[in-house]
């Protein structure tokens, strides 16, 4: 098993309210970028289901120069060009699930956003302020 250290969250970039899945965004990544999968690890649908894309045990292909070592998380939503938080409040639950089963499983010690590390407004909103209660400092242990 890979060593994963950090949880990059994204969004999928599509109209507000609109609903997609793991297999809309792998056969765009696919047939649209020639990838050999879906770049995301996990897809969080409107309706908060957690759908799993590329398997964990597989570099992604999410964050250009941040994929080794991280596991990368797409919310379907964000809008074409507004770049706004559009999590549903079920997605916002799911993600805290599975976050949290992230860190347990793997010893997660850092959640990022796409937007802090490159110039996107991807997935929306502030993620280490919001997911900050997750991350224990381990100076503090």
């Amino acid at each position: 098993m890979r060593a994963i250290n950090e949880a990059i969250l994204h969004y999928s970039a599509t109209p507000e309210g609109k609903d997609f899945d793991v297999e809309d965004i792998r056969n765009w990544h696919v047939d649209g970028n020639g990838w050999s999968d879906v770049g995301y690890h996990y897809v969080i649908k409107l309706d908060g289901t957690i759908q799993e894309g590329r398997p964990i045990t597989k570099t992604g292909a999410h964050c250009k120069g941040h994929n080794r070592g991280t596991v990368g998380i797409c919310y379907i939503g964000g809008g074409i060009t507004e770049g706004k938080d559009t999590r549903t409040p079920e997605q916002k639950e799911s993600i805290d699930i599975l976050l949290r089963e992230l860190i347990e499983k793997y010893g997660i010690l850092k959640i990022s956003g796409h937007n802090q590390y490159s110039n996107k407004k991807c997935p929306g909103f502030d993620v280490p302020k919001e997911y900050s209660y997750l991350i224990k400092d381990p100076k503090l242990s």
